[in-house]
């Protein structure tokens, strides 16, 4: 496994989201269990989830409580491992997604995170999605209070636009880690936001860079140009398109879904995958 950097640490270079695992269709939990012990014994050391990853608002924080047991059953040193999760999203329990960025929300949110996980501070905190009924700098502000109470280790945001990094890392004193947006053959408006964390030396994180549960095998049918580079390779249509976001800059991580072991192995490896400047000028316009 190769590695890039996330703040002052050293993290795998292809993370596992852990969404599939608990939502609607997700796999039973000793099934769970195993597909993230196959992401750890392929190398994976960054975990992503949240404490919305559930069915409804009553088992909020089922995805963080599923990491921490799969952590601390692994049997294998996980000290290396980042757990990053988020706050500000709520799961009505019909299927949709709210958000509540209030201050007094986060806090309580981060504090049942913490618990969830069962540690004393959280390797990387994400302010979920924007709020519009709540101004930005006051829902950020929370990730501020959160760094110098030594209750989260590293801070980040998510969905954030051009404008909004800017403001978390004005308001984060500099301080900002993580922008964890939407990118893949399907989604590739947030490029503008790659481009940027990359000016500032900020890590980009790629949710969904598959196009989302059920939707992977779909790339290769839209985008003909993944298929015919994953048959010259002899590889998964998977493998090319993380390999192919990889290359988008050394500070882009992309964080797949696994609700299997087998798809998390094989996402591991694509970060042993180079692709060649005539293959990737070929995907960029595939």
């Amino acid at each position: 496994m190769r590695y890039r950097r996330l703040g002052d640490v050293e993290v795998s270079a292809v993370g596992l989201g852990e969404m599939p695992l608990s939502v609607e269709g997700r796999p039973s939990e000793s099934e769970a269990l195993r597909t993230i012990h196959a992401s750890l014994d392929a190398g994976v050391t960054l975990i992503d989830t949240a404490d919305a990853y559930s069915l409804s608002t009553a088992e909020h924080g089922h995805g963080e409580r599923l990491v921490a047991k799969a952590l601390s059953t692994y049997g294998s040193d996980t000290s290396r491992v980042i757990v990053a999760t988020k706050g500000g999203h709520l799961r009505p329990g019909d299927g949709s997604w709210k958000v509540d960025g209030r201050p007094e929300y986060l806090v309580n949110a981060c504090e049942n995170s913490l618990r969830a996980l069962g540690v004393d501070a959280i390797g990387l905190y994400q302010f979920h999605r924007p709020d519009p009924n709540v101004a930005y700098a006051d829902s950020v502000g929370v990730l501020a209070e959160l760094l110098d109470a030594g209750k989260i280790k590293m801070a980040g945001v998510s969905n954030a636009t051009v404008e909004q990094i800017d403001e978390a890392n004005e308001i984060l004193g500099g301080r900002l880690v993580s922008v964890q947006n939407q990118f893949s053959p399907f989604f590739r408006s947030s490029k503008d936001e790659l481009v940027h964390c990359r000016e500032l030396g900020v890590t980009f994180l790629a949710w969904s860079p598959l196009g989302g549960i059920g939707n992977t095998s779909k790339i290769g049918a839209k985008y003909a140009a993944f298929a015919q580079v994953a048959n010259a390779r002899g590889c998964s249509v998977a493998q090319v398109t993380l390999a192919w976001i990889l290359a988008k800059g050394e500070q882009v991580i992309p964080i797949p879904g696994s609700s299997r072991p087998e798809t998390a192995i094989a996402s591991a490896a694509a970060a042993e995958i180079d692709l060649s400047s005539e293959e990737l000028s070929l995907l960029d316009n595939g």
